[in-house]
């Protein structure tokens, strides 16, 4: 069963730790917070997050020194580290990729970049832990068929054994290749075009595009479409529906690649090609050999990389930093922007020919405003899939609610409406949705249309807002007195101290709510820092 990746988040300041925690839980993270050094070297050991977020400046032990132990370590070495640092701290950004860390965020944080830079190396380290245990596979199926040959050496002649051994290997590798081709399979079903949502002429053009795209095998394809529109589920539907779906599909995201290291993550490099180089990497071009590169945000690509690109999709050939020998790749090029490419190219920020060879194919995916008749669907859609992750009967949803949805404007497009449907299941307590559970949001908080905002949600709205208040009032006076510990920590505290914990102890404890409670202990339960003994209200929870 799949679970939802586990981040570490380390910072001594608990309100800088709870605004990543309020940021990463709603896309499906499992969040996990440390306030010190040594509180984040154990918890990283004890339950190996798929990625750490490590704030540098730190009492005791700095981000730099945790990060050296965490690489030191074989058990958490292949944690990736991103590193949360001060704008413009060019000096402390080149220390951490020389510690080991693989990228970094800045203060004050920026929602999206945040968001961006976590998926796109969540995706890279689960990417990498999958080829690892593919490559684990081989591995054994080889050393099988060895100790069958040596087997068979004993029992047969020279001739006879080389024939059956002959043939035990072929057999082996036809195995290997239908268990890939049943990897394939899974994928295509998950990310195929019959996981679209919507019956409107437009969606149906799309899929109609999709179709045509997934029988053709090197056409480069630009999708364009505004933020939220569902750019990457065409292009995966593109690659996991066509001839390629046996190979890699590598998604990155080019607003997020530093800058100075664009080549080498691009092409890859070779020991010592510069400082903190220690060994050879392959690049995302070598890591989608036999596949797909999805290039999301390419109209952020560095002007200076554009001509080495445009080189490796026309040639196929690639140089790695510090490399004086070409390598040969077979690489289908998806790309997607939100932005307005041929006005980049008018102000030089672009280059033509580069756009010229990625939109061999454009797929254009309009807002979900101009497509509203499939908002009863989505909506539908959303509903049935957050009852059943979060284990209750799918709810109705009243025609006034419906009305709303369908006037309103979604300048977030389905991403936003699937975060108010999620909003509106938790407000509406596992009943019936109504117009006062609807929580329209912008960038800057509540939607100030009229037309769409009732006096019930605004109401709500601000009942979230107080309650934000009190825990940012709740937390000062914790940091003040010199609390500073995560709710985790907190937890496993008491349970040293007291020898077990239950929710009603947890819920005033941290003065939180039911739900909230639950959720801490159960997520320490998960992984494995917490046992539980008994079942609902009697359940207690005791350090393993």
């Amino acid at each position: 069963m799949n679970r939802q990746p586990l981040i570490l988040i380390v910072d001594d300041i608990p309100a800088n730790l709870k605004v990543l925690r309020d940021v990463l839980e709603p896309e499906g993270y499992s969040i996990l917070g440390a306030s010190s050094g040594k509180a984040a070297l154990r918890t990283a050991k004890g339950v190996l997050p798929d990625l750490i977020l490590l704030d540098v400046l730190m009492p005791g032990m700095d981000g730099f020194e945790v990060c050296r132990r965490l690489k030191e370590d074989e058990t958490t070495r292949h944690i990736p580290v991103i590193f949360v640092t001060m704008r413009d701290d060019k000096e402390g950004i080149l220390e951490g990729f020389r510690v080991g860390g693989v990228d970094y965020i800045t203060k004050p944080y920026e929602t999206e970049e945040v968001l961006l830079r976590v998926k796109t190396h969540i995706e890279i380290k689960l990417l990498r832990d999958k080829l690892e245990e593919r490559n684990r596979e081989l591995e054994k199926r080889a050393a099988e068929l060895e100790q069958a040959n040596r087997r068979l050496q004993q029992e047969i002649a020279r001739r006879r054994e080389a024939e059956v051994a002959r043939d035990r290997a072929e057999e082996a590798f036809q195995r290997v290749d239908e268990h890939l081709t049943l990897i394939s399979q899974r994928e295509a079903e998950r990310w195929g075009i019959e996981s679209f949502i919507g019956k409107s002429k437009t969606i149906a053009g799309i899929l109609d595009d999709v179709r045509k795209l997934q029988n053709v095998e090197r056409t480069s394809v630009l999708i364009m479409g505004e933020s939220g529109t569902g750019k990457e589920l065409i292009a995966r539907a593109i690659h996991f529906g066509g001839k390629r779906s046996k190979g890699p599909f590598i998604a990155v995201n080019c607003s997020t690649v530093p800058r100075d290291l664009a080549e080498s993550a691009f092409f890859g490099h070779v020991r010592g090609a510069f400082t903190g180089a220690t060994s050879s990497r392959k690049g995302y071009f070598e890591l989608a050999d036999g596949g797909t590169l999805f290039l999301d945000e390419i109209g952020d690509m560095p002007l200076d990389l554009q001509p080495k690109l445009l080189r490796a999709i026309e040639t196929g050939l690639i140089l790695p930093v510090g490399s004086t020998r070409e390598r040969r790749v077979d690489v289908r090029i998806l790309a997607a922007t939100n932005q307005d490419l041929k006005a980049k190219i008018a102000e030089g920020s672009f280059r033509e020919d580069l756009y010229f060879r990625l939109a061999r194919f454009t797929v254009t995916i309009p807002p979900l405003r101009e497509h509203r008749e499939d908002i009863p669907l989505l909506a539908e859609h959303f509903l049935r899939m957050f009852a059943s992750e979060m284990g209750i009967k799918e709810p109705a949803i009243t025609p006034e609610a419906l009305s709303l949805l369908e006037r309103y404007s979604f300048p977030g497009n389905v991403r936003e409406l699937k975060n108010i449907i999620e909003h509106a299941l938790i407000k509406s307590g596992d009943g019936v949705i109504r117009p006062e559970h609807l929580y329209f949001i912008t960038y800057g908080g509540i939607s100030s249309s009229p037309a769409i905002i009732s006096a019930g949600q605004i109401d709500g709205a601000l009942s979230d807002l107080e309650y934000l208040r009190e825990l940012v009032v709740k937390r000062a006076q914790k940091r003040s007195s010199g609390d500073g510990m995560s709710d985790e920590e907190r937890i496993l505290a008491y349970v040293e101290k007291h020898g077990s914990i239950s929710n009603s102890e947890c819920q005033r404890l941290l003065s939180v709510d039911l739900r909230r409670a639950s959720y801490l202990l159960n997520k320490l339960h998960e992984y494995g820092l917490l046992k539980r003994e008994g079942e609902r209200r009697w359940a207690r929870y005791r350090l393993p």
